[in-house]
């Protein structure tokens, strides 16, 4: 394993001590938004998480490494670089034996914050279910790693460009707890309701800390989706927001856009139609679910 995972000396220190850390994703640097809003959202996320009190642990693939914890130079890099490949559990070893650049998906980066003993994430929304899926079998991995794997996932639910109500009764059926924060109704990505309901409410996250714990401590495999709407002033209009993800499936489905290319798909066709409000509001939640990450980290670290 020491040839292949990478940790950098901040992080190594904070997991060995057993203080706060919060792993990120890098996909949402590659493929989620244009440079170099892209950069300077990574970078602010990480700022939030050390003025909070943790360690911030950005996740990619480069050089043949996988990284826990990146400088801003290579944030930088990941950012610029064309052709990045988006990566989820089939593809590490292909992409680490090439030596490619590979930003990770929910699903890799909670495989490698786990082998980097990390158990807090923040991201902005996972993947799931996709509409239609009842014929094309479009299921994200991102749900089959909740089930397995250790981690606990701090998004703004599920992307609303999905079949919510499907990826919550697979996640039900997998047994992956879905958690609201300060709220009962789980969100939808860009508007803070969907019509489904979480499995438990919680109005502090020691409450969910001290639950995570009890979990793992029974050696219940598999994570836990925390879901934190997004902030009520970046919040979407969800009559222009379902317009536009209903025009940008449609077009994906005429394009004959499949896999793992759907999702960037979708959301950059959102943010054109909606004139880049989408991608504010998506700066936004992801800031607001790394302030939740944090603390959760902070509280966990207390009773571990």
């Amino acid at each position: 394993m020491k040839q292949f995972l990478e940790l950098t000396q901040e992080v190594q220190d904070a997991v060995a001590a057993g203080k706060a850390v919060v792993a990120l994703e890098s996909t949402i640097i590659s493929h989620g938004m244009p440079y170099p809003q892209n950069v300077e959202t990574a970078l602010e996320v990480e700022r939030v998480i050390r003025e909070g009190g943790a360690t911030p642990a950005t996740i990619a693939i480069m050089d043949g490494k996988l990284k826990v914890g990146l400088s801003a130079e290579e944030i930088d890099r990941l950012g610029k670089e064309e052709n990045v490949a988006k990566v989820s559990r089939r593809d590490i070893p292909f992409v680490l034996a090439k030596k490619v650049t590979g930003a990770t998906t929910v699903a890799t980066t909670m495989i490698i914050a786990e082998m980097a003993g990390i158990q807090i994430f923040a991201t902005g929304g996972i993947g799931g279910v996709h509409r239609g899926a009842e014929t094309t079998m479009d299921i994200s991995a991102d749900l089959e790693e909740l089930a397995q794997t250790n981690v606990a996932v701090i998004c703004a639910g599920a992307k609303s460009i999905l079949d919510i109500k499907l990826t919550l009764e697979y996640l039900e059926t997998k047994g992956v707890p879905v958690v609201g924060v300060r709220t009962e109704e789980f969100p939808s990505f860009f508007t803070r309701r969907s019509g489904f309901g979480v499995d438990y409410t919680i109005q502090e996250e020691k409450e969910l800390a001290l639950a995570l714990k009890t979990k793992w401590d029974l050696n219940l495999k598999g994570g836990a989706v925390v879901a934190n709407p997004v902030p009520e002033a970046y919040e979407m209009d969800d009559a222009v927001i379902t317009k536009a993800i209903q025009d940008a499936v449609k077009e994906a489905a005429e394009k004959g856009i499949a896999g793992k290319e759907v999702t960037p798909f979708l959301l950059a066709k959102v943010k054109e139609i909606t004139g880049g409000d989408s991608l504010e509001t998506n700066i936004q939640l992801v800031f607001s679910n790394a302030r939740v990450a944090t603390k959760l980290a902070v509280e966990l670290a207390k009773l571990t």
